[in-house]
């Protein structure tokens, strides 16, 4: 007889890595986007940017999109210094900046502001982010003293959409906007387990329901599909 697949929920497209890692596990995905992201690209933003590449300035960057609005711009050497959260935006950086530049991350916002914390020398911050960027970073880095100063590089927009009553046996999130846009127009069944790609996003969750939400142990696709195979096996043993 032919092993049934578990059916999961994603609110965001994959990597086909992390698609080929489900599949090869029995696991099957649907992807429903619900939000997008759009880089600014009037020209006062482009100038702003362009400014910076020669200033030897300390750069954070926790969204790989605050990372690819530089895309277009960078073709030169930078004297910076850029910290950043995951691997998915440390890839991205490296890719446009080079990776000699990474001089931090860490797997969340709040953890980096204490990577930051720790060079003593760091007076002050550029964080490049996305209009509904969070406080963790920019409250703790204030809180000591530290001078931050925000441009935003891209827009997330909500993309909520209601869903079919198709069963699921798990749901993916990926983002606190996600789940916001999620949760605008559905709700979950009891049955369905929930799985977060951070603490951040697991956080949100829990705004919206009280249950166990499975967080990936680092952030990243193919880590919460990991989370993902291991809970469904324990539950078969079970």
């Amino acid at each position: 007889m032919k092993k049934a697949k578990l059916k999961i929920l994603s609110t965001k497209a994959l990597s086909q890595e992390a698609i080929d890692k489900a599949s090869l596990n029995d696991i099957e995905i649907d992807e429903l986007p619900f939000i997008r992201t759009e880089p600014i690209k009037d020209d006062v933003l482009k100038n702003i940017l362009r400014g910076f590449l020669q200033q030897s300035i300390t750069a954070v960057f926790t969204s790989k999109n605050a990372a690819l609005a530089f895309d277009q711009i960078v073709n030169t050497e930078l004297p910076w210094k850029i910290f950043c959260t995951g691997q998915a935006t440390k890839k991205t950086a490296e890719k446009i900046f080079g990776a000699e530049r990474i001089a931090g991350i860490a797997d969340n916002a709040e953890d980096l502001g204490s990577v930051i914390l720790d060079d003593e020398e760091i007076k002050k911050v550029y964080f490049f982010c996305g209009n509904q960027r969070r406080e963790e970073l920019p409250n703790k880095l204030k809180a000591e003293g530290r001078e931050v100063e925000e441009i935003i590089v891209y827009e997330t927009l909500e993309t909520p959409q209601k869903m079919s009553r198709k069963n699921y046996d798990g749901i993916l999130f990926f983002s606190p906007s996600a789940v916001k846009s999620y949760f605008s127009l559905n709700k979950l069944n009891e049955e369905i387990q929930v799985f977060a790609v951070g603490k951040t996003t697991a956080d949100s969750i829990l705004q919206h329901v009280t249950r166990e939400i499975i967080t990936a142990e680092t952030p990243g696709q193919e880590n919460l599909i990991d989370q993902v195979i291991t809970h469904f096996s324990i539950a078969k043993t079970v």
